[in-house]
């Protein structure tokens, strides 16, 4: 019944205007404004949008919300912490990270951050 749709996913952020600056500015994601100026929508690879939504009384989630498939993540977390983004540390749990941040522990080979918001993203070594 719903094989057939273009679902997609979104997700909320206390504000709007820090969210727009750190996906279009400190990740590079192509960011559109939607819906009168209520939304946002990152353009990702694949074609499928992201809608990022403002809620005041935003709280972040226990998990993480995306998720950016990357082909080279020691490049890509050195890109990116030279911009700025501070990758969270694991240690001493089943998660431990090195201090790069990156979780080499068996799995994908992965590497969390947090957006302004408290939103936990990943770039996760692709192949």
């Amino acid at each position: 019944m719903l094989d057939t749709t273009k679902a997609f996913s979104s997700f909320a952020v206390n504000d709007r205007e820090a969210a727009k600056r750190f996906y279009g500015e400190t990740l590079g994601v192509e960011v559109t404004e939607e819906d009168n100026d209520h939304l946002l929508s990152l353009k990702v690879a694949g074609g499928t949008p992201v809608m990022v939504y403002a809620k005041p009384d935003h709280e972040p989630a226990g998990f993480t919300v995306l998720n950016f498939p990357v082909d080279d993540i020691e490049s890509t977390v050195d890109e990116l912490a030279a911009r700025g983004v501070q990758f969270e540390r694991y240690e001493g749990t089943d998660l431990a990270t090195d201090e790069k941040g990156i979780f080499r522990g068996g799995g994908p080979v992965i590497a969390w951050f947090k957006d302004p918001a408290g939103n936990v993203l990943s770039l996760i070594q692709d192949g």
